[in-house]
């Protein structure tokens, strides 16, 4: 008889292999922050992974709570902590996980009351709720119309021909003060390339005074908007949860949704892709229009007189 035997048993609502001698596991699931966050909903009927969510766990993360892997049995699911076996993260946490379904292997084992898997395989077999619901807005023209701080609307389809980065953001969000230098940076080096950064505030007209001083402190060099909405991001495919940022294309359509705090990096080599893009467009198209108005050489009769 050997002495190794493989067990395949269903657990929580999934195939989960064990080995008998390793106790190596495979267990599909959806990553999740902390379970305190997971606790929020009956998650058999309302699913992790909304924008909101996401925002919500970068701070989960950052300050040290243990991300999880739920896995469904039936009308219920198990938490298992998440730790790293032979798997090699590709940021410093498991931040870029959260909110994905996965298959993850790995040895399985217990602290106290919880199962913990040390992970040595992940795949990521299907993307969050708020990546899947922003994937429907990009490609889509969506319009804003808003006041500026002067009073006067402001509409979104009249920067048609710039890239435009659409900042969601509010006076009394915290988070929002940390990305306007990024902002301001980005505006400063791409406004010559047809790059228009605007902010959409969530205060009201009414809080003009408190938005003036936030841009004084702030050094903001980018039109505001106000008044923006729960509703207008929701359309953007945001969450709720500010900051929210949104990429539009030289044609005023969605090019990319960004929820939380920007990373200049990362938006930079957007913009940067975008605009080659544009230029090469340009050039095809310039070069189309050249070959078009060139008349074809005459050819002159061989015909005897």
């Amino acid at each position: 008889m050997t002495k190794s035997l493989a067990v395949v048993c269903l657990l929580l609502g999934s195939v989960v292999s064990v080995s008998a001698q390793k106790q190596l596991v495979t267990l599909d699931g959806q990553v999740v922050c902390c379970a305190d966050c997971w606790a929020e909903a009956d998650r058999t009927k309302v699913e992790y992974g909304t924008a909101e969510n996401l925002l919500k766990a970068k701070s989960c993360v950052e300050r040290g709570d243990p991300t999880l892997l739920a896995v469904r049995e039936g009308d219920r699911f198990a938490l298992y902590e998440l730790q790293l076996g032979k798997f090699r993260l590709p940021g410093k946490n498991w931040l870029d996980f959260v909110g994905k379904r996965v298959t993850a292997t790995g040895a399985l084992s217990r602290k106290k009351e919880a199962g913990v898997l040390r992970v040595d395989t992940l795949i990521v077999t299907a993307q969050s709720v708020a990546e899947r619901e922003a994937a429907r807005i990009i490609g889509q023209e969506i319009e804003l119309a808003i006041e500026d701080l002067s009073g006067a609307q402001q509409r979104l389809s009249s920067l048609k021909g710039r890239i435009v980065i659409l900042n969601f953001w509010a006076t009394y969000c915290i988070p929002c003060r940390q990305e306007m230098p990024d902002l301001a940076a980005i505006q400063n080096e791409y406004a010559p390339q047809g790059v228009q950064v605007i902010g959409a505030s969530a205060d009201l007209v009414s809080d003009r005074s408190k938005v003036l001083e936030f841009v004084r402190q702030t050094k903001i060099n980018f039109p505001i908007w106000l008044n923006a909405t729960t509703a207008d991001m929701v359309r953007f495919g945001l969450g709720p949860a500010l900051p929210g940022t949104v990429v539009i294309g030289k044609d005023g359509r969605v090019s990319k949704i960004i929820s939380g705090v920007v990373n200049q990096i990362d938006l930079k080599k957007q913009i940067e892709a975008m605009l080659t893009a544009a230029e090469a467009t340009r050039k095809e198209s310039a070069g189309a229009q050249v070959a078009s108005i060139k008349k074809p050489t005459t050819q002159v009769s061989s015909v005897p007189s």
